[in-house]
């Protein structure tokens, strides 16, 4: 007997928006429309997420230069769990992570570098992989991901 894997239908069409941190507003609009109907916990849980890394796309990668974009999906990566993605425009840094090396201290001083971390907080689970897995090819893009398991009261 062979498995199929799940196929979400296309429920939600992706969304590119330009990569200024001045249109995060729209970002977080936008997510709120495309999940209308849903509970409130999850639509402001998913709103917070695609805002920190959304933002975070923005700042260290080629998405926050002159001509960059993120672009933002919504599917349902198997029955009753939703994946909110957001891809960026290239490397400029290093990959996305918590900065699992600060002392206590520096966790209360620090103004940045949070953002994940709050991600890993909220989401059920998350995570990031290159658009194209190949070696050679790593500056092309990263896809930052956080899904949510659908409750009862979801649609």
């Amino acid at each position: 007997m062979t498995i199929m894997p799940y196929l979400s239908p296309a429920r939600w069409q992706a969304r590119i928006y330009p990569g200024h941190l001045s249109l995060m507003s729209t970002v977080r609009a936008d997510l709120r429309t495309d999940l209308a109907g849903f509970g409130e916990d999850l639509v402001e849980t998913a709103t917070l997420c695609v805002s920190e890394i959304a933002a975070n796309s923005i700042e260290h990668t080629r998405s926050g230069e002159r001509g960059g974009r993120v672009l933002r999906a919504l599917f349902e990566s198997e029955p009753g769990v939703l994946r909110l993605v957001v891809v960026d425009d290239g490397t400029r840094e290093s990959a996305p992570e918590i900065p699992i090396h600060r002392t206590g201290q520096e966790w209360l001083s620090a103004e940045r570098g949070r953002g994940l971390l709050m991600v890993e907080s909220l989401a059920d689970r998350w995570g990031s992989y290159p658009v194209v897995p190949l070696p050679f090819c790593s500056d092309l893009g990263t896809a930052v991901w956080a899904e949510f398991v659908l409750g009862g009261g979801e649609r």
